[in-house]
């Protein structure tokens, strides 16, 4: 197995692409501590992940609360005696609307889930990473960050930060062999924030408004992020740090 006995949290896990990478990471061996705020959802994870044969175990956290992150750190080296891997994927947008319409709650909340994470997982996560001698980070961040489009003006904006702050980490944490990289998906309509990215309901027209704009011609899966997870996340990628992986079909290009 290719990361067997890695300890890595996966925030944002109990639906859409966080669960997707929490059950490929530990098909291939790691110990899973899958995070959510819903409770419900985060157990049925774990569950479904132990059924499958594969180890997991569950936390209830709030990723914007500097608490609730240092506890999640420290209950990971608690149960798996380590930490190796931090993937950050939580994340929420506003509505795509124009930027004018965007209350300025929804714009605190969308740094605040998107950006004010990473620096508390950052600020919990590397003191670990250097008693360990490494560790590496997989933030999750969008093709929004990359090329931004009318009507998500503050949640492209979050992203591009997730961006430019992870390469920035990656630089100033090599000597301590910490990793950190991203992941840009491309809109997945099968995720529990599909529709506030399409800016209501994703029906037929605007299915087909997305799919247009990617020349593979489907939609990325919570598996095609997973899969790129699970290679930053590997021993194969030990000299890899400071990109980001475009999982978007040649959406970017």
């Amino acid at each position: 197995m290719r990361i067997e006995n890695k300890s890595i949290i996966v925030t944002g896990a109990g639906s859409g692409i966080g669960e997707g990478i929490a059950r490929r990471l530990a098909e291939e061996g790691a110990q899973v501590l899958v995070n959510d705020i819903n409770a419900a959802q985060g157990e049925r994870v774990v569950a479904a992940i132990r059924e499958a044969g594969g180890r997991a175990s569950f936390f209830a956290g709030d990723v914007t609360r500097s608490a609730d992150v240092q506890a999640l750190v420290q209950t990971a080296v608690q149960r798996h005696g380590k930490l190796d891997v931090m993937v950050n994927n939580a994340g929420w947008t506003h509505r795509n609307r124009p930027a004018l319409e965007v209350s300025e709650d929804e714009f605190d909340r969308c740094y605040a889930v998107n950006m004010k994470s990473i620096y508390l997982a950052t600020i919990h996560a590397v003191p670990v990473f250097r008693a360990n001698r490494g560790g590496s980070f997989i933030n999750i961040a969008s093709t929004a960050g990359i090329r931004p489009r009318p009507g998500l003006t503050w949640y492209n904006g979050s992203k591009g930060a997730v961006i430019t702050t992870s390469k920035s980490l990656a630089a100033e944490f090599g000597p301590d062999n910490i990793r950190v990289n991203c992941i840009n998906p491309v809109f997945n309509p099968d995720t529990g924030l599909a529709a506030e990215f399409a800016g209501g309901p994703v029906d037929e027209t605007r299915r087909a408004k997305f799919l247009a704009t990617i020349p593979l011609g489907r939609f990325s899966t919570a598996l095609d992020v997973a899969n790129a997870a699970l290679y930053l996340a590997s021993d194969e990628a030990a000299f890899v740090s400071g990109v980001c992986i475009e999982v978007d079909g040649a959406r970017c290009v």
